[in-house]
């Protein structure tokens, strides 16, 4: 038990370092930018309202949703949600998150591929995060295919957050754009860059932070370890 108590700061302890800097950051670049005015003279949700709408995406609701940093676009049911920080909100920070998520509403749109591959690998990620342990310890019981089993599943949930990866910068990319295009002056680009590059961080320390435990996970099941 020890050993594998060392093995989980050399591989989970990273991945959480990074993911509480990312988290760090995403707070600190929203909470400044939050108190700075971007120019718009309306809401975020009317802001979302109007570039949807333009880019003939009226099919899609802009609905408010409950916490602070909850926001998201479901391509399942057409609804891009808006956090209550966010919602009624004109700000810079605001203003970059709502037009990320509008990045995501184009996305499903154009059929955008790894947006896609995302959506259809959720239900065995969801699967692999929760049943990947006690796969590897019924493993130990009743044989290695339900270790095999746990390992595999969980390769597929680090698929995922790397799928994560291009979906939510091509997302931020698109925000930039349409952001630069005259909605904000310039000298509001580099609050927007701020908060945009802060929550894309998060993803990356997902990444990582799936890596490490499939190779905590695999440590546990002895892969890679000689055996007699």
């Amino acid at each position: 038990m020890m050993f594998y108590g060392f093995e989980y700061m050399i591989y989970i302890i990273p991945g959480l370092l990074l993911a509480m800097y990312a988290q760090a950051k995403v707070k600190s670049a929203f909470s400044t930018y939050s108190q700075e005015a971007s120019g718009l003279n309306k809401p975020a949700y009317l802001f979302a309202r109007e570039i949807l709408d333009k880019n003939h995406l009226s099919h899609v609701a802009v609905e408010p949703v409950r916490g602070s940093l909850t926001d998201h676009y479901d391509p399942r049911t057409k609804v891009l949600r808006l956090s209550e920080t966010v919602y009624n909100s004109s700000s810079v920070a605001a203003i970059s998150v709502t037009t990320h998520e509008i990045g995501h509403a184009l996305q499903d749109d154009l059929g955008y591929a790894p947006l896609r591959l995302r959506s259809i690998l959720v239900p065995a990620a969801n699967l692999g995060s929760n049943l990947a342990f006690p796969l590897i310890i019924v493993g130990f019981i009743f044989g290695e295919f339900f270790t095999k089993l746990g390992i595999s599943l969980f390769m597929v949930a680090v698929l995922f957050q790397l799928v994560t990866l291009p979906v939510e910068f091509n997302a931020s990319n698109r925000a930039k754009d349409i952001l630069s295009s005259g909605y904000l002056p310039q000298s509001k680009q580099g609050g927007v860059n701020k908060v945009l590059n802060a929550a894309a961080l998060t993803y990356v320390a997902s990444l990582a932070a799936a890596i490490g435990t499939l190779l905590r996970l695999m440590a546990i099941a002895g892969y890679g370890r000689r055996r007699d």
